[in-house]
C-alpha cells in the first residue's frame, strides 16, 4: 500500500515542478509531462485541504 504523502510534501513537490516549467530550454514534451505531474499535485493538495476544512467544520459543531 502507497503511503500518502503529506501536504508540506506535496506543496514542495509542486514548487519544484513549477520551477522546471519556469526553465527556458524546456522542451514542449517535458512542459506537458510537468503540467499534468503538477495539475495531479494540486488536486491531491487541494483534497487534503478539503479534508482539514471539514474536519475543521464537524469540530465546530461539537
Amino acid at each position: 500500500m502507497a503511503k500518502t504523502k503529506s501536504l508540506e510534501a506535496s506543496m514542495e513537490e509542486l514548487e519544484g515542478v513549477l520551477k522546471e516549467l519556469e526553465r527556458e530550454e524546456i522542451s514542449l514534451e517535458d512542459s506537458f509531462r510537468l503540467y499534468n505531474e503538477g495539475m495531479k499535485l494540486l488536486k491531491s493538495c487541494n483534497d487534503m485541504i478539503d479534508k482539514v476544512e471539514k474536519k475543521l467544520v464537524v469540530l465546530e459543531e461539537e
